[in-house]
């Protein structure tokens, strides 16, 4: 991937999406309060949801959408007053379930009372319609699709709060949006640039970092570690295989690895503008957007996650993209280049998908230098390993 940068004249952190960063985190130990309410069971992505919305990263929203933003959201990647927003972000129940409910439920998340929901609004959504224009299709064989049409036929709509934060899996890497903007302007940096996989990092992400790196002050690296689909490689070891690459590979005061606790959605175009506004309410001025952005099989052109943003002023979405064309190690020039700045056919390029990296793990095969740095790759290998065992 080569990329469209210039140098820029560094400038203050953005402000959050639609003005306000949204803050509604309650004491831990008021849970026990509000025992008495009837609970709504959450899935694992909408517990994400809960604290994605409860700390700010999906400010200006305060609780799952009503009506009018689900379909403008659905209709027009809009909020109803204007505000660019891409993926709807609701709460589905039964509608058995959903008949008795009103005014404040209980939220709650493997056996905990994680959150309140006050009831405002119960909608019937268009499923359909959402798949088509969300995810472009309405093949159930699509993980996102899929994930939707388990939801359930009503949807609930108003302000939630957050029961403490857990911080989960990573609590030393797990920050908030008011932490990381705390954070940045310790380091003094001014120019902060957001990246975000839910891949094992190689050697063709090392290239886009370190070529952001160059214009910037600080890299923000944002690894999703919420549900992915089930042959994605774990979390836990794509964080292993990051704490390695930078340890031997990155400029320490340069680098900030936080996780961004998010579900996949494979939305392909319409999450990448989601990515981009939660990587603005962390505080990042910058963020890269490579080939094929949030995608899955074929259900996207390479680009298209780059191409949606002209759908937007800039100063809409109000962070800086930087687009990247595909990158890959070529023999010939040695060295991980792109389209723009390698001259040679494709026989002397290495490629490597997801799948096939998958496959050489299963056999035991070793993954090539030139594809991934054999610290990382040894990590690999070993969760490989563990699980064939």
């Amino acid at each position: 991937m080569a990329s469209n940068l210039t140098k820029l004249i560094s400038y203050a952190p953005p402000s959050p999406h639609g003005g306000n960063l949204i803050e509604r985190v309650l004491p831990e130990e008021e849970a026990q309060a509000y025992t008495h309410l009837p609970a709504i069971v959450l899935s694992a992505r909408s517990y994400a949801d809960l604290e994605l919305i409860a700390t700010g990263v999906y400010s200006p929203l305060d609780g799952f959408m009503g009506q009018a933003d689900y379909r403008s959201v659905v209709e027009h990647m809009r909020l109803q007053n204007g505000l660019p927003w891409s993926l709807p972000i609701t709460l589905g129940i039964r509608a058995d379930e959903a008949k008795a409910l009103q005014g404040k439920v209980r939220l709650v998340w493997q056996g905990r009372n994680v959150g309140l929901l006050q009831i405002e609004e119960k909608y019937i959504p268009d499923r359909h319609k959402e798949a088509l224009e969300v995810y472009r299709t309405t093949d159930p064989a699509h993980p996102g699709v899929a994930a939707l049409l388990q939801q359930g036929e009503v949807n609930l709509a108003g302000p939630v709060w957050l029961f403490g934060l857990s911080r989960g899996a990573f609590p030393e890497h797990h920050y908030t949006p008011s932490e990381t903007r705390g954070l940045f302007a310790q380091r003094g940096w001014q120019t902060v640039v957001g990246f975000q996989t839910r891949n094992p990092i190689h050697r063709a992400h090392e290239y886009l970092h370190k070529v952001a790196l160059e214009q910037v002050d600080g890299l923000f690296l944002n690894p999703l570690v919420g549900s992915t689909k089930e042959d994605d490689i774990p979390a836990s070891v794509r964080m292993q295989a990051y704490r390695v690459l930078l340890e031997n590979y990155y400029p320490k005061e340069r680098v900030l690895l936080g996780v961004y606790p998010a579900a996949m959605r494979y939305a392909g175009p319409r999450e990448a503008i989601l990515h981009a506004i939660s990587r603005k309410n962390y505080g990042c001025t910058h963020f890269i957007v490579g080939r094929d952005h949030a995608g899955v099989g074929s259900y996207y052109g390479p680009y298209e996650a780059q191409e949606i943003f002209s759908a937007f002023r800039p100063e809409e979405i109000g962070i800086h993209i930087l687009k990247f064309e595909h990158t890959y190690y070529c023999t010939r020039c040695a060295s991980i280049v792109s389209p723009r700045t390698c001259p040679h056919p494709p026989l002397h390029h290495l490629v490597l998908s997801g799948t096939k990296v998958r496959t050489l793990l299963r056999q035991g095969a070793p993954l090539p230098s030139e594809f991934t740095r054999p610290e990382v790759a040894e990590v690999l290998r070993q969760a490989y390993q563990e699980v064939e065992t």
